[in-house]
């Protein structure tokens, strides 16, 4: 690559894009790398405030920006994603399924931190919808020496940074518990709020029953629920640390190995995760869930739809950002809520 003067670049080849931005009105290619420049470019050229131009010249130790930013793609671009052509060093990554996005954080972190070269992403663990971008690479010099690319793939490891699973077709059991609503004191609005939330993935609640604070029914309602070969179980109700509360103590007489009994998120911090040793998520949602507009459920629930196993570690993760402003109009994923 040669800086020349542009008056003196006719017959030379391109070597990068050349945009022109108007604002309000346009920002486009004007010409593309390889263009040969021809005496009426020239004009053109200048008004879009290139004096000087680089020209291509072969050097084997370099990569151009399109070739390299090919090569962070391939870094970056896992099952479930698709990617734009390369242009002025810069690839979109695009979702090519409904599903739950996946980043690997310290890989990523890795990458960024080597300088010359960028990959930006959405927050991992939220749902995507196909055709949603997820992320864009950029290689930031015209050319990069193709050391420093070896160098991104060695830090990025053989497994690529991102992917989107695809959410699965489930079938939900929903155990509601309390006296209140068991005796009809109070109607049951925990059950309809659950079903909408698990509406948008598709799932349906084809087994619903409403028990008192019994532990040993409770367990039984959850063990029958998983015979019948239900895929995820929901308690809803004693949660607290009342005496009448006797849910968790139902959720681990059952079988289910917890995850966490508490997470760091506000509305949830009595969330309980369990799952079966077939991987099958059982869950107790807090009073919270049915009355604040989002919680840690909406948190998960990406997750557990796409069979994405919720750890503890990742519980844990929550607690920056974990806490819910309620804002008079929820914009909930597009705010810091779980980021």
């Amino acid at each position: 690559m040669r800086l020349i003067k542009t008056e003196d670049a006719v017959g030379q080849v391109l070597c990068h894009d050349i945009t022109q931005i108007i604002r309000g009105v346009k920002k486009d290619v004007v010409f593309r790398k390889g263009h040969v420049i021809r005496p009426e470019d020239v004009p053109v050229l200048l008004s879009v405030g290139k004096e000087h131009i680089y020209i291509w010249e072969n050097d084997d130790s370099m990569l151009h920006e399109n070739e390299a930013a090919e090569v962070l793609r391939d870094i970056c671009m896992g099952s479930g994603i698709r990617a734009t052509e390369p242009k002025e060093g810069k690839i979109d990554l695009i979702a090519d399924t409904d599903g739950v996005l996946l980043v690997d954080t310290e890989r990523l972190n890795a990458i960024n931190a080597l300088g010359e070269m960028m990959i930006a992403t959405r927050h991992g663990g939220f749902a995507v919808k196909k055709g949603d971008k997820l992320a864009g690479t950029r290689v930031i010099p015209l050319v990069i020496k193709k050391d420093k690319m070896e160098q991104a793939k060695r830090a990025a490891g053989p497994e690529p940074l991102l992917r989107v699973v695809p959410f699965k077709k489930k079938r939900a059991g929903v155990v509601t518990t309390g006296s209140e609503v068991f005796h009809g004191r109070i109607a049951d609005t925990f059950t309809p709020v659950i079903a909408e939330k698990l509406a948008e993935y598709g799932c349906t609640i084809d087994k619903h029953v409403i028990l008192s604070d019994d532990a040993e029914q409770i367990t039984a309602a959850i063990k029958g629920m998983l015979d019948d070969g239900l895929d995820i179980v929901i308690c809803t109700g004693g949660m607290s640390v009342d005496p009448d509360d006797r849910t968790p103590l139902a959720m681990r007489n059952s079988g289910a190995r917890i995850v966490s009994y508490g997470a760091p998120v506000l509305p949830g911090a009595m969330f309980l995760l369990a799952y079966t040793d077939d991987m099958r998520p059982v869950m107790g949602l807090p009073g919270c869930v049915m009355y604040s507009r989002r919680t840690i459920f909406d948190l998960v629930l990406p997750s557990i739809m796409a069979d994405v196993p919720v750890t503890a570690e990742r519980l844990a993760c929550y607690g920056e950002g974990g806490l819910c402003l309620n804002c008079g109009e929820c914009r909930f994923p597009h705010c810091e809520f779980g980021k």
